[in-house]
This record gives structure tokens, C-alpha cells and sequence, in this order.
């Protein structure tokens, strides 16, 4: 059954064409009996009202279907750069990835981010060119562009008939037949032919590449063209999986999912191509007991692991959580083990999603994708098993949140309401995060970007009913140093008529930019107590996060233990934790530190037209334009800004740009800010 099964994911940029795809794929697959458009705010796995108003996908949807006797499990991912915590928690699931692009704007920047992602989990995929009916359009372009961005290797198993306005249909280049889609039934009914004479040519030039990509991952292929034997398609198709699943190459075909072409030959190269749970490397695990790493083959006969990535709040059932099985099988009202928390669960429910509806299932089993129904502690991230073999799955790595909001309920009685919305929105997404600002009593919040902040306060006010207001949005900042100090620091109090007694030198200096703080002692531990050292670093490991001159987190700071003053009759660890504290502060204050503020990556996809004042716009920020891509139809400028000036950046970007012009912004480092704190 494990070879009839297919976990794949829909990711790319923003507009590529995921949803419409998917829409596709499950209407010809017979999921659903009619097509929903995305602007109609209809579509199936868009099911949430804000994705419906804003025609984005914001969560990433999960559905099942089944195609010439294989099961797909579909997951259907956002594009924006502010959900990448979704797309990030279902390709570390999946087993292959569909990559959409679009035939007009080629690479786009969030397609380069999808993409380092999947390569960050070695996820096979396969390449669909969306959009071929558009003015503009060019496969052979997009094709070259993946080459050129990500060094892969193209191999187009079909090549368009016209492209753009003239674009009627697709060559398959293993069969040699023209393939055109009858838009009468919508797109339902194939019309195959030979290959017409005046495209005759041109086939079998891109056929003899196809061969030629083929052969050099295949010694078989190689021998049976050197024979000049005709090769049979049973044989490319299982060369071609072979070399996908290794990642050696990357299939290409193409289409327009908006006209209903295309689709049926994207899902046959997608049981083709894409491998089954058991083809992919073994999960690796680390076995707690054993404190060793150890692998996790795909077997349903195996210990029961499996891996929450994705929990969803439903206010009937509670907590969702999404699990993908790697090994065994679980049956509602098992009891399972949470190995991070050292917590025993029963499940009460298992369903099958399709998109936000469900059906029972009686057990899941390893390689497939379920929903947990009962798990009261998990999160995203964590690992469900067995207590007999406790192997812990690698967690998924998340980026830190760049801006921040206060958030206030209307009135005091809807203060805890508020709260308890904050755990479940963040239980939900790992990259949203709350907290009480211990100055001020604000709530803060924290997330992606400003549209990030804006969907989940939406939600808050209409699917939770929580009367709140949001402030203005402030800007996450770091502080560090930039001198090397040394400090010695005394403590001598009287508490509690006991003499408390300790000596710290410490010293401060810079790191660089990226590596993060160090803490290390340079002190021999012969005549000190161990709880004494431990108390130094629990001290300056506290001092990191409470700041120097405006309380942010200090980052890039290294503190080493030089000396220590120690007395048998008089030192405590308390003593040593003031001290520490204490001498930290002071040295840093002596170490000429600094605010340092996030820097943005900007890429503004704008027409040639626009290019000037969409240029003066992050000039006038404070931004640096480094490097400008030119297309067919469009223009990507490529900059960096500080995260404090690209508020309400997308309002005067439209406005200059007569809404023309879009922009994806992504973190990307500290520096320091120019001219303190003024104005705040």
C-alpha cells in the first residue's frame, strides 16, 4: 500500500497560480464535483473568511485524494512571505513538492525562499509553469531562470504548443503526441494527436535533450541508445523517478490552470515521479534512553512515531493536531506518549481532513497524514510515540518575529478572554508570540510583517469575538558593544544578620554580527563550588536578555570569567548571581554599546514604467538599492531598509506604481541604527 501513496505539497510565490492548481487537481481527481475560483472566494482550500475576502491563502490546507489507484495527500501552502512558517512545517512532512511557477515572472523572490526551504529538507520536485496563456509567457525563460537562480538541472517532459495568447496545447515529449484540452467540459476531455509536421522538428530536438538529461543518470538508457534502439516509456518514466527522487534533476511541464490546461498530466507525473513515504531517506530520530541518533524506517508493522505539524484551533473539537505517522500505526483511543514533554495523551478522534471538513478514520498508519483529536499538551514540533522506545523527531526551525504591536481589550472584563485567545493563536502559528511588557503592563505581540499582524488581530475580533485595539507598531530592537572590557565587581551585604560576600571579573567584548552570545569561564574549578559557576552563568545568561541601556536583548556579546573572589565562610551563590549581574551591566555600560536595528531584504516586482519612483520609495526610507533583474514584462529591484522606516510601505508603493507594483520583505540582519532612540 506504501507504494500507492503520495505526500506532496503546492508551493510558490504569491499569484503563481497554487490554489487555482489544487482547485484542478481535485475536481479532475473527482474530489469535488465543481471548480471554485479564487476570486469568486470559492475555492475549496481557501476555506477561511479573511482568505476569501483578501483572495490569498493564509493556512496551508490539507486534503486527500486518489488517482489511478494512488492516494495523494495535497497539502496547498501560502505564498506570502509573512506565512513562511506554514510553508516551512509542511515541506518538513512532505515527501515531494510541486514547484508552480509562473510562465511571466519566472523565479520570483518568494519562489527562491520555498525553495532553499525544500532544499533544506532535500524534498524531490517536479516544476509546473503556470500562466502559459498569458501575454508574456515563456516556458523555455522560466526554465533557464531555475537554472540560472538555483543551479538545477531543467528536463522538460513537455514543451507548449504557442505560448501566450497562442497557446493551445502541450507536446509530450516520452509519447511524441500533442496534447490539447477541450474547454467545453472544462478542460475534462483530452484530445491527443500525433505530432503535427511543422512542430515535427522542434519535438525531437527538445526529445533528444530530454534523452540526453535521461542517459547521463542512466547507464541502461545509455547502452540501449548507443545500440540505436528504440527506448521504451516504461523504462524513461522509471529513470526519470528515479533521478527526481535522487534530486539529480528536476521534470518540467507546463500549463494554465486558470483555462483548465495542463492538470491531468501534472497528477500522472506526479504518481510518475514523486516518490512514495518508503522511497525517501529513513527519518532520522534521537533515542533518548540510548542518547543516540538512530533512524526511523517507514514500516506500519513498527513502533508507533509520529510528528505534530500543524495544530488548528476548531471551536467545537478544540485542538487539531495535524500529525504526520513515520513509522507504526495509532488507532483512536490509543494512549500515546509525547516524548519532549514526558506526557502520556489518548486520542480520541482520528480524522482524514479535506480542507476544514473530515472524515472518521479507524487507524493511521505510517507514511500517511492525519488529524489528532484529544492531545491537550502537544505542539507544533512535537514528537507522539511510544514510552518503550522514546525517539525524539528533529523539531522544525522557525524564524524570530520582526515586528511588534500592544494590544489592549476594550474593557478589563475581556482581558483574560484576550489572553486565552493569545496561547491558542500562538499554540497555532510558532512564528506569532505574546507577552506582558513587565515596564509598561502592555500586552505585545509579535509576528512576521504587518500583514501577519493583521490577519491574526482579524481573527481575534471575528472568529474569537475579542473587543481589543492594536497600537502602532514598534520595531524589535537588539542592543550590543562594541569595546573589549574588563570589570571586577565586589558584593558585601548584611541579610538576615548572615554576611553575603563575592568577587566577579568579567570580560566583555564584541562578537560578530550573526554568531550569536558567548558565555565561557576562564577560571579553574580546584577550589570553587560548582554551584558557584553555575550561578555566574544562570546571571549573565538572564543579563543577555534583559538588555543594557533600553532593556532589548543583547545579541553578538561575548562574557568570559576571568577571576573570581571566593570565600568559604561568607561566598553564596546568591552573592555571585548579584555580582555577576551587577558586574555585567557595568561593563557593558563601559563598553561603548550600541542600538542595533532590523534590516529588511525588499524585492519590488514592478512594471519597467515604474521603476523610477518605486526606486525613490525605498531611497527615501533610508534603503540601499542593491541590484535590479529585468524580464520580459517586469522589473525586480532588489534592496535593503530598515524594518522601522517600511511601515505603511505597500500603501505609497501602490499609490506610485497605480497599484501596479508588489513587494515581499524578509529579515535579514542587525546593524546598528542611526541616531539612538529619538523620536520613540
Amino acid at each position: 500500500m506504501l507504494d500507492k501513496m503520495r505526500n506532496i505539497g503546492i508551493m510558490a510565490h504569491i499569484d503563481a497560480g497554487k490554489t487555482t492548481t489544487s482547485e484542478r487537481i481535485l475536481f479532475y481527481t473527482g474530489k469535488i464535483h465543481r471548480i471554485g475560483e479564487i476570486d469568486d472566494g470559492d475555492a475549496t482550500m481557501d476555506w477561511m473568511a479573511q482568505e476569501q475576502e483578501r483572495g490569498i491563502t493564509i493556512q496551508s490546507a490539507a486534503t486527500t485524494t486518489w488517482w489511478r489507484d494512488h492516494q495523494i495527500n495535497l497539502i496547498d501552502t501560502p505564498g506570502h512571505v509573512d506565512f513562511t512558517a506554514e510553508v516551512e512545517r509542511s515541506l518538513r512532512v512532505l515527501d515531494g513538492a510541486v514547484a508552480v511557477l509562473c510562465a511571466v515572472g519566472g523565479v520570483q523572490p518568494q519562489t527562491e525562499t520555498v525553495w532553499r526551504q525544500a532544499d533544506q529538507y532535500k524534498v524531490p520536485r517536479i516544476c509546473f509553469v503556470n500562466k502559459m496563456d498569458r501575454i508574456g509567457a515563456d516556458f523555455f525563460g522560466a526554465m533557464k531562470d531555475v537554472h540560472d537562480k538555483f543551479g538545477a538541472v531543467c528536463v522538460p517532459l513537455q514543451i507548449p504548443i504557442g505560448q501566450g495568447s497562442d497557446f493551445e496545447g502541450v507536446i509530450d515529449l516520452l509519447e511524441m503526441k500533442e496534447i490539447r484540452w477541450d474547454a467545453s467540459t472544462e478542460g475534462e476531455k483530452m484530445d491527443v494527436a500525433p505530432v503535427a509536421d511543422s512542430r515535427l522538428a522542434e519535438a525531437q530536438e527538445w526529445r533528444e535533450k530530454l534523452l540526453d538529461a535521461v542517459s547521463s543518470a542512466s547507464d541502461e538508457i545509455t547502452e540501449l541508445i548507443l545500440e540505436g534502439v528504440d527506448i521504451p516509456s516504461d523504462l524513461m518514466r522509471r529513470e526519470i523517478r528515479r533521478a527526481t527522487i535522487a534530486r539529480e534533476f528536476i521534470p518540467f511541464v507546463c500549463g494554465a490552470s486558470r483555462r483548465n490546461q495542463g492538470i491531468q498530466p501534472l497528477i500522472d507525473a506526479v504518481v510518475d515521479y514523486l516518490p512514495a513515504p518508503h522511497e525517501v531517506p529513513a527519518a532520522i530520530g534521537f533515542h533518548t534512553k540510548k542518547e543516540e541518533d538512530v533512524p526511523v524506517p517507514c514500516k506500519t508493522d513498527g513502533v508507533p512515531l509520529g510528528l505534530v505539524f500543524k495544530i488548528q484551533y476548531d471551536r467545537e473539537a478544540g485542538a487539531l493536531c495535524y500529525v504526520r505517522m513515520y513509522s507504526g500505526k495509532i488507532k483512536p483511543g490509543d494512549q500515546v506518549y509525547n516524548v519532549g514533554k514526558k506526557k502520556r495523551e489518548r486520542v480520541n478522534r482520528v480524522l482524514r481532513m479535506h480542507s476544514n471538513k473530515s472524515d472518521p478514520m479507524d487507524a493511521v498508519e505510517a507514511g500517511d497524514i492525519a488529524v489528532f483529536i484529544g492531545l491537550k499538551t502537544a505542539q507544533t514540533g512535537d514528537t507522539i510515540g511510544s514510552e518503550g522506545v522514546p525517539v525524539l523527531l528533529e523539531k522544525m526551525h522557525f524564524p524570530e518575529p520582526v515586528i511588534s504591536v500592544s494590544i489592549e481589550p476594550k474593557t478589563m472584563s475581556e482581558r483574560d478572554k484576550l489572553k486565552d485567545t493569545l496561547e491558542i493563536l500562538s499554540r497555532e502559528d510558532p512564528t506569532f508570540t505574546s507577552r506582558e511588557d513587565a515596564e509598561t503592563g502592555q500586552l505585545i505581540i509579535s509576528g512576521m510583517g504587518e500583514l501577519h499582524i493583521d490577519v491574526l488581530v482579524t481573527r481575534m475580533i471575528d472568529d474569537f469575538k475579542v473587543q481589543a485595539r492594536v497600537g502602532n507598531p514598534q520595531v524589535t530592537y537588539r542592543e550590543s558593544v562594541t569595546a573589549v572590557v574588563e570589570h571586577t565587581e565586589k558584593f558585601d551585604r548584611n541579610l538576615g544578620g548572615k554576611e553575603n560576600t563575592a568577587g566577579v571579573t568579567l570580560r566583555v567584548e564584541p562578537l560578530p554580527r550573526g554568531s550569536g552570545n558567548r558565555y565561557s569561564c576562564a577560571v579553574k574549578k580546584s577550589h570553587v563550588p560548582e554551584e558557584i559557576f553555575d550561578a555566574v552563568e544562570q546571571a549573565v545568561s538572564g543579563a543577555f536578555a534583559s538588555g543594557i541601556q533600553f532593556g532589548y536583548p543583547c545579541v553578538d556579546v561575548g562574557v568570559t570569567l576571568t577571576a573570581i573572589d571566593y570565600s568559604e565562610l561568607t561566598s553564596t551563590p546568591f552573592a555571585f548571581t548579584s555580582a555577576a549581574n551587577l558586574g555585567f551591566d557595568e561593563a557593558c555600560r563601559k563598553a561603548s554599546p550600541e542600538l542595533l536595528e532590523p534590516i529588511m531584504n525588499v524585492d519590488i516586482l514592478c512594471p519597467k514604467d515604474f521603476v523610477g519612483e518605486a526606486m525613490s520609495q525605498i531611497t527615501q526610507r533610508g534603503g540601499m538599492i542593491s541590484s535590479l533583474d529585468s524580464k520580459p514584462s517586469i522589473e525586480v529591484v532588489h534592496a535593503q531598509a530598515p524594518m522601522a522606516k517600511m511601515f505603511g510601505f505597500s500603501t505609497s508603493l501602490r499609490s506610485v506604481t497605480q497599484g501596479r507594483a508588489s513587494f515581499g520583505m524578509t529579515f535579514s540582519h542587525y546593524e546598528v541604527k542611526k541616531g539612538g532612540l529619538g523620536g520613540f
